[in-house]
């Protein structure tokens, strides 16, 4: 095992610069997921941490080295893609051993590492089955197993759910964290699921546009996002976001531009006069209040229901643990806690709320 540092790394595909200026570090044996929008540079920064993209500028550390100029087979690390990537030819055992085989390893030595690995993937009944004649899941679980048998330092994760479907996803969510607290290996996972990040990551990089948003434990990105990017990527549902100013008159109103009075916890003189975003977590807001919510759709799902409505001209969405009796076009009146408010500066999109 190994920690990891990405040292002010940059790419450019000739002269379009994809990673501006990237820092991050990995502690031994902690799971980073790197998350953002499509065509926000994780992969590419994913794929420069295996050596397989040149780096234009900067540095990355696995452990003590600095690893720029190894090559992919030097770096001790182990990768799983999103296709798998199996050797249909092989069975299970052989294309779990396949790397080891390259190595020049013996056969007992490769049978004491496969087995082990089939076991804690639940594999041992499938060794001699080919790739055909496996489920996604079963798949993507040989993929991670000749990733295990390698031992590595370091294991990286490109999107390797993205093809299975959701009910499969959630179950290998569990799995891939509970063979990490198993393993304890230092790893590095790309995904464009921020529920996949919320609910498997020690720490959370958040990405856009080739740059770095904001570093942190799950719940610390949602509980307090740096910007508004941030506050509406994390989380789903997304946090709504009304615009508006404070009330000079009492700074605990945050008046939205159609004159609709929301809640603010404590006075926030830095904020008086400028331009807000108000934001609110859909299971902030609670039925019973004084603001008015307009409701358009319900959707109930059993244990909750998702309510889509407008506070004045604004599109919210909230979840209630109640049963909503309203119909669409009916107005309910609801609340928001003042304490879990947001408050962003609206030109800057930093985040002004303590």
């Amino acid at each position: 095992m190994a920690s990891v540092d990405i040292v002010d790394v940059r790419k450019s595909f000739g002269a379009h610069p994809v990673i501006k200026g990237v820092n991050v570090e990995i502690q031994d044996g902690e799971f980073v997921i790197l998350v953002g929008p499509s065509g926000c540079g994780k992969s590419t920064l994913l794929r420069m941490l295996a050596g397989l993209e040149h780096i234009s500028g900067g540095e990355i550390r696995i452990g003590d080295r600095v690893v720029n100029d190894l090559p992919p087979k030097d770096r001790d690390i182990a990768m799983v893609f999103q296709n798998y990537a199996l050797y249909p030819h092989m069975t299970v055992a052989e294309n779990m051993a396949f790397s080891l085989k390259l190595k020049g390893a013996s056969k007992p030595d490769i049978e004491t590492r496969v087995k082990p690995a089939a076991e804690i993937l639940g594999l041992t009944a499938y060794l001699d089955r080919y790739p055909r004649q496996l489920s996604g899941g079963q798949r993507q679980r040989v993929a991670m197993g000749r990733a295990i048998v390698r031992d590595p330092q370091v294991f990286l994760f490109d999107e390797p759910l993205s093809n299975l479907d959701a009910k499969l996803r959630v179950s290998m969510r569990t799995e891939i964290k509970n063979l990490h607290q198993r393993l304890t290996t230092t790893t590095v996972y790309v995904t464009h699921d921020q529920i996949e990040a919320m609910t498997m990551a020690d720490k959370i990089v958040v990405m856009q546009d080739g740059l770095v948003e904001q570093v942190g434990a799950p719940l610390e990105l949602y509980d307090r996002p740096n910007n508004l990017f941030v506050a509406g990527f994390i989380g789903s549902p997304a946090m709504n976001m009304l615009h508006g100013k404070l009330d000079t008159a009492d700074p605990t109103r945050f008046l939205t531009g159609d004159g609709v009075a929301l809640p603010v916890s404590g006075s926030r003189p830095e904020a008086l006069g400028r331009e807000l975003v108000y934001g609110a977590r859909p299971e902030s807001i609670h039925i019973g209040g004084d603001i008015p919510l307009q409701v358009v759709v319900i959707e109930p799902t059993g244990s909750e229901s998702q309510v889509l409505g407008k506070i004045g001209a604004t599109a919210v969405t909230c979840v209630f643990r109640e049963r909503v009796m309203a119909k669409p076009g009916e107005t309910i009146h609801v609340s928001i806690d003042p304490k879990a408010v947001h408050l962003f500066d609206a030109k800057s999109g930093k985040r002004l709320s303590n």
